[in-house]
């Protein structure tokens, strides 16, 4: 008893100083020293101070624009120094859109307690490890309950694919709002599993365990909206007891009571806030994207999302950290993005391993073998609806995938255990069998560290880009060059480092990376973009011109490239050209404040003055501080 102990006690210290070792604050958090000023902590504070909108004022500018949420627009205020990238707005109050559940269960008691905040990657390691605790837990009750004979050392394997092969490494990589909702949820999906077992092996106390299976999923729901489908496994011990023809009103009252309570407080706060119970805030979301008419749930996205979560594998590469992101397929109508998303069966093999489940219930008692039964239903069941919901989203990342993930290993866990106790006393199958689910349990924990150190290079990568906005140049430079260290084939890293030393006057540099940049992408028409406006600097118009052209080659809807373009045609006198390719701007992208701009300037050298006023009142409408356009209007006598 002894030797197990130290063996399972090993393993989570390990697992456990990984994660500590591995987080890091996202580029959100990055950005703001102060932990009290991180997402969940401006939550509290508006908590704290009576009100359900942060404790953070939103600029009056925002206000004053005619669409709060055109992306164009709120660009300023989403980067520094308002940083309100990913906040809802609604009439005129800022509002946290993720899961409320943890700043209740842990930023506020936190900082009540020690009068100190968390930041954001501490709340991610404390909900990590606490959900891998949880799986542990249960792995050694599932092991001494119903797989005696398996040896400790299996064990030992199975909690480190619960450590390190459930997707959790890639949360830490990048710690921010979002994964401090999820690794929440994941937590509390766990401690929900594992009293549901108890719920299941205990009868005397099953009201007990299942009120406090109840209480954790209505938590783990207002952490993550999305996991509310999976709330049917609170009935499988009400459907145990129906089963066994014992009374199941008590147990009904137990599994739908605390749930519901939660579920109604939820409503009332989403009310208080939007007026709506069933709107969290994703609506009036301050993106990169415009939400408020979006369809975020749709049939439409079902077998792309799928295919993208379970099908596509990663690209291989020679370079560290060796694992690229999946060839993306064609995004359905209305999707919005994959964030290096994978296919977990191609990806994570070791959840095959869940095929094998039936074994553990071969040659038990009836009774045993039904109890396992039902556990095991309960687990499908939370994995197929959090997949299913996934898979009806309009967005497809990584970091979802950590929903679904660890219930489908923790049926892969018990393939393993079924697999290990079926074959006691076959020696030689079972030395086969064990070197086939160790090289799947070591390629699906290799693949989630190697993709784990991606995260880091997004990190820096997302960190240069708000720093490039800002105008901090040599900060941008320092945090793309940190991206390509850790991940030398990052092809839009190496655009953005192109970009940003471009402006700062290393023409040649940037031109380096932007070949860089298409040797690994060579289908970017940005790239080619960049490219002509670095050999127009160096004054080399036809060169600059074949690079827009063959920009406009490959994506010829590219806004940036015709109005590129018509400058060169401009500067070279050839209005009618430069107007044609204006125009042709406009018509992709119609509010592209500088296409309308230099247009007028081409109508107004043509004497097309009328047209060119319209141009430029368009122009100073989209932006009102755009200060040539108020000196062109004022020049020719006309106000905005």
């Amino acid at each position: 008893m002894k030797n197990e102990w130290r063996v399972l006690i090993g393993v989570c210290a390990l697992v456990i100083g990984v994660y500590t070792y591995m987080a890091q604050s996202g580029a959100l958090e990055l950005q703001s020293p102060d932990a009290a000023d991180t997402y969940y902590n401006l939550l509290v504070r508006g908590f704290r101070a009576g009100q359900l909108s942060l404790k953070k004022e939103a600029p009056t500018g925002l206000a004053q624009l005619a669409d709060p949420y055109d992306p164009t627009a709120n660009a300023p205020y989403r980067t520094a120094p308002y940083r309100l990238h990913d906040l809802s707005y609604y009439k005129g109050r800022l509002y946290l859109y993720f899961g409320v559940t943890p700043a209740l269960i842990l930023f506020w008691p936190f900082v009540a307690i020690t009068g100190q905040y968390l930041f954001h990657r501490q709340a991610v390691v404390i909900f990590s490890a606490m959900g891998f605790l949880a799986s542990v837990g249960l792995l050694r009750a599932l092991w001494r309950r119903h797989f005696p004979e398996v040896s400790v050392w299996v064990v030992a394997a199975c909690a480190l694919a619960f450590g390190l092969a459930t997707g959790v490494p890639m949360l830490l990589g990048r710690c921010e709002a979002y994964e401090v909702a999820i690794s929440c949820g994941y937590m509390l999906t766990m401690l929900t599993l594992w009293a549901i077992w108890r719920a299941l092996h205990e009868p005397e106390r099953q009201c007990r365990w299942l009120s406090a299976a109840s209480l954790a999923y209505g938590l783990a729901v207002g952490a993550r909206p999305s996991l509310l489908f999976g709330a049917a496994i609170l009935l499988v011990p009400v459907a145990q007891a129906w089963h066994e023809r014992r009374r199941v009103w008590t147990l009904l009252i137990a599994a739908i009571g605390p749930i519901t309570l939660i579920g109604v407080g939820l409503m009332l706060y989403n009310y208080l806030r939007f007026g709506n119970a069933l709107e969290f805030g994703q609506h009036y979301e301050l993106a990169m994207g415009r939400q408020v008419a979006r369809q975020l749930f749709s049939l439409r996205y079902l077998w792309f999302n799928l295919r993208v979560y379970f099908l596509e594998p990663v690209c291989w590469s020679s370079h560290f950290p060796f694992v690229q992101d999946i060839v993306v397929p064609p995004l359905p109508a209305g999707h919005c993005a994959v964030d290096d998303a994978f296919g977990v069966m191609t990806n994570t093999p070791l959840i095959w391993a869940a095929l094998a489940v039936p074994l553990a219930w071969r040659n038990r008692s009836e009774q045993a073998a039904l109890i396992l039964r039902w556990f095991v239903a309960a687990t499908a069941l939370l994995f197929g609806a959090c997949a299913l919901t996934l898979g009806l989203f309009w967005a497809s990342t990584s970091r979802y995938e950590v929903e679904f993930l660890p219930a489908l290993l923790l049926l892969a866990v018990v393939g393993i255990l079924g697999m290990e106790r079926a074959l006691v006393g076959q020696s030689v199958r079972r030395r086969v069998a064990r070197w086939a689910w160790g090289v799947l349990l070591g390629f699906s924990v290799a693949f989630n560290l190697f993709a784990s150190v991606g995260h880091y290079a997004q990190t820096h990568y997302n960190l240069g880009i708000v720093l490039a906005n800002a105008g901090k140049t040599t900060g941008a430079i320092e945090q793309f060059e940190l991206a390509l260290r850790i991940k030398p084939d990052y092809a839009e890293a190496h655009n953005n480092l192109g970009y940003t030393l471009l402006q700062a006057g290393r023409v040649q540099e940037a031109i380096g990376h932007w070949k860089q940049s298409l040797r690994i992408k060579p289908d970017d028409a940005e790239v080619y973009n960049n490219l002509g406006s670095a050999f127009l600097r160096m004054g080399k118009v036809a060169e600059a011109i074949e690079q827009y052209e063959q920009a406009l080659r490959i994506n010829p809807d590219s806004a940036e490239a015709h109005s590129n373009l018509g400058a060169i045609y401009q500067r070279m006198g050839k209005l009618p050209e430069a107007i044609a390719q204006y125009e042709q701007a406009l018509r992709i992208k119609p509010d592209y404040v500088e296409a309308h701009f230099n247009l007028g300037l081409a109508l107004e050298k043509l004497g097309r003055t009328p047209e060119a006023i319209g141009h430029y009142q368009q122009a100073l409408k989209l932006r009102p501080d755009f200060t040539p356009v108020r000196n062109a209007l004022a020049r020719l006598g006309a106000g905005p």
